[in-house]
């Protein structure tokens, strides 16, 4: 006689009857054959493992649902569309800048239909991908040719591999920056063929250091700006046109490397100044990196403008197809560079500029609009107040210069402060469009500072499950 775990065992329906059931069916017709089986021979298998250790009916209907949960969180997209209210606004980890609804768009048809990526129409055969946004580069930065690869690290790479391969390039040591994931300028500069001579110190370098460590093997010089840190005091650096004058004394190009770059004065709209390529290439320089996704407001890519005679032999390297950027990143770049043409509206229409110059005043509003639904979701579990704060630019931008701002802080009384303010934020980061802030002082914050859709992030505070914790 079987024992009562083999008889429920032998009870459970095949995988091929239950694939006939008419509510298996249905997840056949939405998520495929395939997945679908595979899922349900998984859940089969744990279900009889369950039975086995304590017996009991076969449950169909709950079968279903395991199945259809387990699907529905199969498919769930990795990458979800988040709220950033950490305060910065141009945060690697979400993505830096939110583009406008213009690229989006213009990526949209790229994606969608054929595209004259590399094809001439006028002359009717082979084109240069490049060219679809050189001419506002150009344009813009006031240099006479400009190309695109897929960041800025590979920026200073091609120039790098294209103009001093095997040869010396003198950079001082204040300027050996290292950003974000252990990224070193010492290390692109070795991957890149080149010999690092470091000149001058941490916090002084002098034009007599570079004129001193030029040599028949020197085959550039090279500036970095600095703009993901500052050294303040006892400090001297060589100004860019000085430096440009040395290195075309000794018939050299400048190398400057913008890191982050911005394309107009933002001065004009209260904020701090950040060098612009233009003046970079006003100044002397022969060739200038910087990104597109950080305060340009684009996508990530890297991007050269200089002299047409050593773009053009950036272009020519092997390595330029290995860097290259795919028809989405062109389309984008093209339409927020098409902002440019319109400074006046520049802030209204370019988000990254949005954010960055939104007056405090305008965000504290925001936030007396959001307190009272903040508390009604917290059913008196936390206490939510309106508090100043300083949002920053990021990625590497303007680091020291922050941003007064508002934002709504969460939080507990008493000796759980601190543990109950982790647990806030993963009950905010578990809303279906999850929202990110920050911990400080006990408390979790969120900086309203590029709160968009507030409809939409009202609406989703139903959800907010905030356990066991208590005020």
């Amino acid at each position: 006689m079987l024992n009562p775990a083999a008889s429920a065992r032998r009870a459970i329906p095949s995988l091929d009857r239950l694939l006939k059931l008419g509510a298996v069916e249905d997840l056949l017709e939405r998520y495929g054959r395939p997945l679908v089986t595979e899922i349900a021979r998984d859940e089969l298998a744990r279900v009889r493992g369950a039975l086995a250790r304590s017996p009991a009916d076969f449950d169909e209907a709950g079968f279903v649902r395991a199945c259809a949960a387990r699907l529905a969180r199969e498919l769930e997209p990795s990458l979800k569309a988040v709220f950033n209210l950490t305060g910065t606004v141009l945060h690697t980890n979400l993505g830096r800048a939110v583009m406008p609804v213009e690229a989006a768009q213009a990526v949209a048809r790229a994606m969608t239909r054929p595209v004259n990526l590399e094809f001439d129409l006028e002359g009717g055969d082979r084109g240069e991908r490049d060219k679809h946004v050189e001419r506002q580069l150009v344009r813009l930065t006031g240099a006479q040719a400009a190309l695109v690869v897929n960041n800025n690290a590979a920026a200073v790479y091609l120039a790098l591999n294209t103009l001093a391969l095997k040869k010396e390039v003198p950079v001082s040591r204040g300027e050996l920056i290292e950003i974000g994931g252990a990224f070193r300028i010492p290390d692109i500069m070795a991957r890149s063929g080149v010999k690092l001579v470091e000149i001058g110190t941490t916090n002084r370098t002098h034009l007599k250091d570079y004129a001193g460590a030029i040599t028949s093997r020197t085959a550039a010089l090279m500036k970095v700006h600095t703009s993901n840190y500052a050294i303040q005091g006892f400090t001297a650096s060589v100004p860019e046109d000085k430096l440009a004058e040395l290195a075309h004394k000794h018939k050299l190009p400048l190398i400057t490397d913008l890191g982050s770059g911005m394309l107009v004065n933002l001065e004009e709209y209260g904020l701090p100044h950040e060098p612009t390529p233009r003046e970079a290439l006003a100044a002397g320089a022969d060739l200038v990196t910087f990104s597109g996704d950080k305060l340009l407001g684009g996508p990530q890519a890297g991007l050269i403008v200089g002299t047409a005679v050593l773009v053009e032999r950036l272009r020519k390297n092997p390595m330029k197809r290995a860097l290259r950027v795919d028809k989405m990143t062109l389309a984008a770049l093209e339409a927020v560079l098409r902002l440019y043409a319109d400074p006046a509206r520049l802030k209204q229409r370019l988000p990254t500029l949005k954010f960055l110059a939104r007056a405090p005043a305008e965000i504290e509003a925001q936030a007396q609009r959001l307190l009272s639904a903040i508390q009604a979701a917290l059913r008196g579990k936390a206490d939510a107040a309106i508090v100043p704060v300083k949002s920053q630019i990021g990625s590497g931008s303007l680091p020291v210069d922050l941003i007064a701002s508002h934002g709504i802080a969460v939080s507990v009384s008493g000796k759980r402060r601190s543990t109950a303010a982790a647990e806030i934020s993963a009950a905010f980061r578990a809303l279906p469009a999850p929202v990110i802030g920050r911990i400080s002082d006990g408390a979790f914050i969120m900086d309203l500072r590029c709160l968009e859709h507030e409809d939409e992030f009202v609406a989703q505070l139903k959800h907010l499950d905030l356990g066991n914790i208590h005020a």
